[in-house]
């Protein structure tokens, strides 16, 4: 993945097929469970951005798809994801973070809550950690955390 900075080359090795299985926990958008989830990311935009497109099965169907936008801000050089989603939320502000070592660790806030995105990347292996702290809680809470592995 060309551009300026490392933090192009540490967002290309996310490049390739993933699968793995997932926990969710109970929330506003359904009961929580057990459910596999895959990934597929590549290089786009000229290699100024990782493209991420995500789907979750449950029970045998596909229940949940997204969409990402990796890129390095120019003006920071911290990361910046945008998320768009079978949910319909609209993806502003996106998500914005750093590597602190092997681990991308994200975060954002909008009026409906806060999130904090976790990314521990192996050499063909990641954890993926979502936390949540909706309006009126005092601490995050872990909603989904899914344990996945390269296949190509």
């Amino acid at each position: 993945m060309p551009g300026p900075g490392p933090d192009h080359g540490r967002l290309a090795r996310f490049v390739g097929a993933w699968s793995g299985e997932e926990r969710l926990s109970p929330s506003p958008w359904g009961p929580g469970g057990c459910a596999s989830g895959r990934f597929e990311f590549r290089v786009g935009v000229d290699g100024m951005a990782l493209l991420q497109d995500y789907e979750e099965e449950k029970d045998g169907r596909v229940a949940f798809r997204g969409h990402g936008v990796f890129i390095v801000d120019p003006l920071t050089q911290g990361i910046a994801w945008w998320w768009f989603d079978s949910l319909g939320f609209a993806p502003e502000p996106p998500a914005r973070g750093r590597w602190d070592g092997d681990i991308l660790r994200m975060e954002k806030h909008t009026p409906r809550g806060a999130a904090r995105y976790t990314f521990a990347l192996g050499d063909d292996a990641f954890v993926f950690r979502i936390e949540n702290r909706f309006a009126g809680q005092d601490d995050y809470v872990e909603f989904m955390r899914g344990d996945y592995r390269r296949l190509r």
